[in-house]
């Protein structure tokens, strides 16, 4: 019981704007009701009316339609009352979309900020610097895997492969000093010994 009632209530969705709007239907609504009622009214009045000149009652009948007269005009201030309660109710909405247009434009504003702020101009200037650079090397290298040197070019490489040559003893490989071991007669021989060997061999599957 105590975590229902010391429950927190959640903060109402509803704003004055819409509080506003919904007071403002409400008021259209009933100028609405109070129009037809008087609608009505003022057709069956005109009915009587003339049911009274029928029966010679002139007077009466005037006297009523004087009074239809002024109820007509209440419903011609009641149609403009409606439109205006309407116009009005249609400007509010529209406002609230504008306001939520502009919260939208105020967060991307603040967080083009906070990127701003993250990212400097000397920021962006040195990355576009660093990105050319690279872009540079990498165009030198792909015309000289491409072979598209000039001659000045094709002498300063050779230049400095013989710099290089100069500066540094080339390691060339030792030649064994211990003499090379003499091969037998009996090795020499044995190729020799295989060979008649397989010679009857090759003899019979010629036949």
């Amino acid at each position: 019981m105590g975590n229902v009632f010391g429950r927190k209530s959640r903060p109402s969705r509803v704003t004055e704007q819409d509080k506003a709007i919904l007071q403002l239907k409400q008021q259209r609504d009933k100028l609405k009701q109070y129009q037809k009622r008087i609608t009505l009214q003022l057709e069956k009045e005109r009915r009587l009316a003339k049911q009274l000149l029928q029966d010679g009652k002139k007077e009466k009948a005037l006297l009523l339609l004087k009074k239809k007269r002024y109820q007509d005009q209440l419903l011609e201030k009641t149609e403009n009352q409606i439109s205006n309660l309407e116009r009005m109710v249609q400007d509010i909405e529209f406002m609230q979309i504008e306001m939520k247009v502009i919260e939208g434009l105020k967060v991307g504003n603040d967080c083009l900020k906070s990127m701003h702020e993250i990212m400097s101009i000397e920021d962006v200037e040195r990355i576009l610097d660093e990105t050319q650079e690279s872009t540079d090397y990498q165009r030198q290298i792909d015309e000289m895997l491409a072979g598209v040197l000039t001659q000045e070019d094709e002498d300063a490489v050779l230049a400095e492969l013989e710099a290089i040559t100069q500066e540094e003893d080339v390691a060339l490989p030792e030649v064994p000093s211990e003499p090379v071991p003499e091969v037998s007669e009996a090795a020499k021989a044995e190729p020799e010994r295989r060979e008649a060997k397989n010679k009857p061999d090759r003899e019979l599957l010629a036949a």
